[in-house]
């Protein structure tokens, strides 16, 4: 890791990122892609050390009151997160200046700070987004080795229902030809079903890959599904969208499920339903667009 001062911590959509780069090692990482312009090796996170104090001077200037999100570039409950604490000191911020959170993870290191998040969805709203893959355990640890498998997310999710906490699942990406089936598919829903999430996360059923994802990617390939290289490349050449050979079925059979279920799958209206602050202690909600 490297530590930085940065000179600003949230985007104009009220986003934040405390950490650039990530330990999970996840083989189909976008944030891997050469566009984004890191200038450091990938797992040697860059530490914004600054950002609580960054972050408590842009809540003290907003006129009204938000959503703040993370975890949107880069988790923020990477492994030196436990020492570090700098996204717990930010949820501290959120709490105290009453401003609701919109955070994404792969990581049970989440459930540490279910006090804050449990305070602060009893005064606005905290929406917590776990990703799902794959429903194959021994297949979970190959496509994301450095982090809790999907039974423990599972069990992240079920807790986090049992505490009142609203949550949505990117169930993306799903790899063609790997974790492209049915039978994945419908045990992922079954198991969020179960669990209350609000609403699935897809962008379609496929996966992207552009420069420097593409590269990582093709070489835990060959690490992990000799041949399966040359398959993708036959099938998709250089593309950056990859939809699995059965996209248009399997997302009609996630519309049905979801529908089924009660959870929410159209991607617009999960955004919003992210981005629209609550506060419950005047029982109202507020502009989708708050004024920064």
């Amino acid at each position: 890791m490297h530590e930085v001062k940065a000179k600003g911590i949230l985007s104009p959509q009220n986003g934040m990122n405390i950490y650039r780069g990530c330990t999970h090692g996840c083989i189909y990482c976008d944030a891997r892609s050469t566009c984004y312009q890191m200038k450091h090796a990938f797992e040697d996170i860059e530490v914004k050390v600054n950002a609580p104090e960054l972050l408590e001077q842009a809540l003290r200037r907003k006129r009204k009151k938000c959503m703040i999100g993370t975890g949107a570039m880069s988790d923020p409950y990477l492994h030196l997160e436990k020492k570090l604490r700098l996204t717990r000191r930010c949820l501290e911020l959120i709490d105290e200046y009453e401003y609701g959170l919109s955070i994404q993870t792969k990581s049970d290191m989440i459930l540490r700070d279910l006090d804050l998040l449990k305070r602060i969805n009893r005064k606005t709203k905290c929406v917590v987004q776990m990703t799902l893959t794959t429903y194959d355990e021994p297949l979970c640890r190959i496509l994301e080795p450095h982090v809790c498998t999907t039974t423990r997310r599972i069990e992240v999710l079920n807790i986090l229902r049992d505490e009142g906490i609203p949550t949505i699942v990117w169930m993306t990406p799903i790899l063609p030809f790997i974790n492209d089936t049915e039978e994945n598919i419908c045990g992922l829903l079954n198991e969020c079903r179960k669990a209350g999430v609000y609403g699935i996360m897809t962008f379609g059923i496929g996966v992207t890959l552009r420069d420097g994802d593409r590269q990582y990617f093709y070489q835990k390939l060959d690490e992990h599904f000799p041949g399966m290289k040359e398959r993708y490349i036959r099938t998709y050449g250089n593309a950056y969208e990859l939809p699995v050979p059965r996209e248009k079925e399997l997302m009609e059979l996630v519309r049905r499920e979801c529908q089924k279920a009660g959870m929410e799958w159209r991607t617009e209206t999960l955004f919003e339903y992210m981005h629209q602050f609550e506060d419950k202690q005047a029982g109202k909600q507020l502009s989708l667009f708050p004024d920064g």
